[in-house]
């Protein structure tokens, strides 16, 4: 497997084309999701859906390259949540022509990395119930429940997700 390279979302016309054929290849995520309409991304509001994330304090977006600059993945982070204060992971998503490839792996790799290198003891993260696959995957990287209630944006049942760093 290549190395992955993170940069900030730019928003950049070319960026915003690369993030909807993203979204477009993960059909699933949306259907259960509810967010997007998996047949029709809209490229205007992923923008604006982003460009809200961005504009958050705390929050980034960055976007995950392979060595041929291909986009093979997404992240969206909060460095520390108003309730608990725990550095969050919002959304990480691989392009559907990318997955079993273990690009998945490496980005929450690198998540737990930069957060172990600030010194912070653990992170968390938001599993929708209605989606098993993701549940399956975050518990095989060994992060475990540790609570279920609604998101606090879509009032989706969640499963909350926690892994120690320490």
């Amino acid at each position: 497997m290549s190395t992955l390279s993170l940069s900030p979302l730019r928003f950049s016309a070319e960026e915003i084309a690369e993030v909807v054929d993203l979204y477009a290849s993960n059909p699933e995520y949306w259907r259960a999701a509810g967010e997007h309409d998996p047949e029709h991304i809209d490229p205007d509001r992923v923008e604006a859906d982003l460009r809200a994330e961005a504009g958050t304090e705390g929050c980034e977006v960055l976007l995950a390259r392979d060595r041929q600059g291909r986009l093979v993945g997404l992240l969206c982070l909060l460095d520390r949540h108003p309730t608990d204060g725990h550095p969050w992971i919002g959304l990480l998503m691989v392009h559907g022509g990318s997955r079993r490839k273990g690009i998945g792996r490496m980005l929450a790799g690198l998540v737990e990395e930069r957060f172990r290198g600030e010194e912070r003891n653990g992170v968390r993260l938001a599993v929708l119930e209605n989606n098993p696959a993701a549940l399956t995957f975050w518990s095989s990287l060994g992060w475990q429940e540790i609570d279920r209630r609604a998101d606090r944006q879509h009032d989706r049942p969640c499963i909350v997700m926690h892994k120690q760093l320490t």
